[in-house]
């Protein structure tokens, strides 16, 4: 069951277009990665999903409403949290954390002070004194300790350190075994590999893939290091091999997935007498993909 739903999305800045017919969904008690470089349009299709930004053409639902006309309804039932996030200076951050909550209704206070507590937050502070990523622990914390059924959530550990990103993705695994779902944005693709049960990758305002992990390997390439029993020449020239380095008494180098078998078996005649092998991980994906781009000219977008 879909909770939000994308289909054909398209948002133009004058001749310029910053969606291009995005589709993609989240279903319920799942975490989507959705991932890209800036300015590829992931944070304007995630103001459109706020009901911020009006869509020029295409549909894009939660829990079955429209995000435009139905935003205000929608907003009792969802948590946002953005990559730098404002507040109010003269109010604490308990204050702020409080505020955020009225606005919902009821708040679990015991879950609030305990995420207090794991993200050692100082409510008692003015959030004019606050750091960075102290802000980002106000809106976490605000976040986590509401009733909502869909996190959104854009680049949310921004300023945080790694031990309250560990804090962080306890919370994420925490709302997805109580069946909410969450939209993760981030630019921490390890975060990504290790919390998103699917993964949906945007270039240049088009989604170009949309798939698990499992799913979505296929496109890159496998890490091998090989020692062989005779001298060989002539891996650089086997296709399908990439990045070949000399390293000790073997090789190291990359494999498409695709020519995997073949490259083994060019090597077998040669006695393979070790092998080591590293599944790829979302970063190799990612670069695959982005690796020749340099980000767009939408200031302000990621």
């Amino acid at each position: 069951m879909a909770i939000l739903d994308v289909k054909g999305l398209t948002k133009t800045f004058g001749k310029f277009r910053a969606l291009d017919g995005v589709d993609f969904e989240v279903r319920k008690g799942e975490v989507f990665g959705f991932i890209g470089p800036n300015g590829a349009g992931k944070s304007t299709t995630i103001r459109v999903l706020l009901g911020l930004l009006k869509r020029d053409a295409g549909t894009a639902t939660i829990f079955g409403q429209d995000v435009w006309s139905d935003a205000v309804e929608i907003h009792r039932k969802i948590a946002y949290v953005p990559g730098d996030v404002n507040l109010w200076p003269n109010l604490t951050g308990g204050e702020v954390i409080d505020l955020f909550a009225s606005l919902q209704g009821d708040v679990n206070a015991k879950r609030r002070e305990e995420l207090i507590v794991k993200f050692n937050l100082d409510t008692s502070k003015k959030c004019r004194t606050y750091s960075k990523g102290n802000r980002q622990k106000v809106a976490l914390v605000a976040a986590f300790a509401s009733d909502a059924e869909l996190f959104i959530l854009d680049e949310p550990t921004s300023g945080l350190d790694p031990l309250m990103e560990r804090v962080f993705q306890q919370c994420v695994e925490e709302v997805k075994a109580a069946g909410k779902s969450v939209l993760l944005s981030s630019h921490i693709l390890s975060e990504v590999e290790r919390l998103c049960d699917r993964v949906g990758i945007i270039r240049s305002g088009v989604m170009v893939e949309t798939g698990t992990l499992a799913e979505l390997r296929h496109l890159t390439r496998s890490n091998l290091y090989v020692e062989l029993n005779s001298p060989v020449t002539d891996i650089r020239q086997i296709p399908g091999v990439h990045e070949l380095v000399e390293a000790g008494d073997g090789w190291k180098f990359q494999v498409d997935g695709d020519k995997l078998d073949a490259v083994m078996s060019y090597l077998s005649p040669y006695g393979i007498r070790r092998l080591e092998s590293a599944p790829p991980t979302l970063e190799d994906l990612f670069m695959q993909h982005y690796g020749d781009v340099t980000g767009r000219a939408e200031e302000g977008d990621s």
